[in-house]
Parts: C-alpha cells; sequence; structure tokens
C-alpha cells in the first residue's frame, strides 16, 4: 500500500516541555518505533507539524536585532529541514541500511485572493501583555488576537491548492525511498506578476496532507494524534467514540475549529475525492490502524455512522 501519515504536534513536543533538541529527538524516536512497524512492504510517506519549532525559531530571530526577523516561509523551510533530519536519523535506525530516505522541502502554492488573508487565525509565536502586542502591530504591521488573559500574532491560513514537489515524491516512492515532505503544511508560496514568492502564512497540516494523499493516490491517509479515535461528546458523561463514519455524518455532528475539525475536516475530504480511506488515531495504535482494527474509519463505501 502507498500510506501518508500526518504526524501531529504531540509526536515531536509534547505540551508543557522545553523546546530541546533532545527532547524533540526523543519525541521522534518514539514515533518513528511505531511508523517502523508499519513500513515494511508499504510506500511511506511522512508528513508532520512544526508550530512549537517555527515559534522557537522566530524567538531566536526576533533576539538578534541587528537584521529583520526572517519570515515565515523562511522558518518554515528550516523546520521541515530540521524535522525531517530527525525523522530520517531515527528510522533509519529502526530498518535496515538498505531502505533510502529523503526530506523534501515542499512548496504549497496558495491563492492571493483566499478569503483567509482577510481574516488572519491562526496564532504563532509567544504570548504578549496588551501594551507590548499594540506596538509590535504598530511596528511589523502584525494582526493581534487575543489569546486568554494574554494576545498572540495571527496570521492568514489558506487553502493549499497546489504541491510543486508531487512529482520527485512520487519518482522517489517509485524507488522504494520513505519520503518526510508537506512538514508544517509545506512552505507557503503564491504567484506575484508572474513570479513565485513566500508568503507570511500557516497552512493547516492536516489539509495539505490529505491533499498530499489525494495527488499521490494514496491508499490509506492516517492522521496521528494524541487520542485513539474521534470522540463526540468529549469530557461528558455521553462521551463516546465513532468508530466508522461516512464523511456526511461526520459534517452534521461539528468540531471544534482548534482541535479536532480540521483532521476531521482533511480526513472528509480524502476519503470523498478518492473513494478510499482516512483513519485519525492514536500513534500508539499505527500498526492497528493499518490493520484496519483501531481509530476512526472515514469513507465513502458505507452510509451512517457506527460507535464503539
Amino acid at each position: 500500500m502507498r500510506i501518508v501519515v500526518a504526524l501531529g504536534g504531540n509526536a515531536l513536543l509534547r505540551r508543557g516541555e522545553p523546546m530541546t533538541a533532545e527532547n524533540q529527538r526523543l519525541n521522534v524516536r518514539i514515533a518513528t518505533e511505531q511508523i517502523a512497524k508499519i513500513t515494511p512492504g508499504n510506500q511511506m510517506v511522512i508528513a508532520h507539524g512544526n508550530g512549537p519549532q517555527v515559534g522557537l525559531l522566530a524567538l531566536q530571530a526576533a533576539a538578534y536585532t541587528s537584521v529583520n526577523p526572517y519570515p515565515l516561509d523562511v522558518l518554515g523551510a528550516e523546520t521541515e529541514g530540521m524535522i525531517g533530519y530527525m525523522i530520517e536519523q531515527e528510522l533509519g535506525n529502526l530498518l535496515p541500511f538498505e531502505v533510502p530516505f529523503a526530506t523534501l522541502l515542499t512548496q504549497v502554492e496558495v491563492d492571493p485572493a483566499d478569503p483567509a488573508f482577510l481574516k488572519p487565525s491562526k496564532p504563532i509565536g509567544p504570548v504578549y501583555s496588551k501594551e507590548d502586542a499594540d506596538r509590535l502591530a504598530s511596528e511589523k504591521g502584525w494582526s493581534i488576537a487575543a489569546d486568554g488573559d494574554k494576545f498572540r500574532r495571527v496570521v492568514a491560513s489558506p487553502r493549499p491548492k497546489q504541491i510543486f514537489e508531487i512529482r520527485p515524491i512520487k519518482w522517489l516512492l517509485d524507488k522504494g525511498t520513505v519520503v518526510i515532505c508537506a512538514g508544517g503544511g509545506g512552505i507557503p508560496t503564491m504567484y506575484k506578476d508572474g513570479k513565485l514568492q513566500g508568503v507570511e502564512a500557516v497552512i493547516d497540516k492536516d489539509l495539505c496532507t490529505a491533499l498530499l494523499a489525494e495527488q499521490l493516490e494514496a491508499d490509506l491517509l492516517i492522521i496521528a494524534t494524541d487520542v485513539n479515535a474521534v470522540f463526540i461528546d468529549w469530557g461528558q458523561p455521553t462521551q463516546k467514540s465513532v468508530h466508522c463514519a461516512h464523511p456526511d455524518e461526520l459534517d452534521k455532528l461539528g468540531f471544534a475549529a482548534g482541535s479536532m475539525g480540521p483532521k476531521v475536516q482533511a480526513a472528509c475530504e480524502f476519503a470523498r475525492n478518492t473513494g478510499k480511506v482516512a483513519v485519525i488515531g492514536s500513534l500508539a495504535d499505527i500498526e492497528a490502524i493499518v490493520q484496519g482494527t483501531a481509530g476512526t474509519r472515514i469513507s465513502t463505501a458505507q452510509p451512517g455512522i457506527s460507535y464503539r
């Protein structure tokens, strides 16, 4: 099978952990131990989040005042290389030497007319006081939004249109290469006056991974997160997990935009557009997900919805 796996941010850095290279490598090692179980006999593509890593680079850049801070597209490219290197090395230590790996910097086109640019909503970077937030908004032209009793910079989160490196990804897969790509939703780019350029935006990782899986004609899309399924009534006595569902049924339930919503949307889009299966589940269950016995399976093959 050709399998595309999207690693959630928790697979790289757990909430509350210091953003050290050692912590990130340890978490990558845990993730690759699971992925190694499903790699033999399959074509593997790995995508990943990069939110904490971009935030760290932004803080480091802000501390160096001799030059203007590097833009988000450049920071995204840096994190794709850094995280890809760790995944390659840790997974390579688990698989036979003959298995080749490649990390591709992945440019993803967005539409300049995307309505997301009119209403920035994606929080990035550290939190600020109201005074500091207002000053930075004035100095740098940032959009600022409340985050609890603090404030954060927010940027646009446009939809992905096209993955420019899709052809070399296919070539590598045909040669048996494990490919790491589209990290953090890819490097956001757009055409201006006929020339491609980076843009200050963040593409949703799960939507980009769904597009990647669709364009690669993947047999299975796995969105790995820190819960073992999609739940309704989360945290309530009536809580229960979804076993299998048609995309239309999940659309009726509604999920929070800040948590499970984008994952469900991405999985539904892949299932609808390809007729294949998408699964949302725990990284720890990844082998069982491939075997069809874990996670929430989303498919157009059968109507309705069932619960565990």
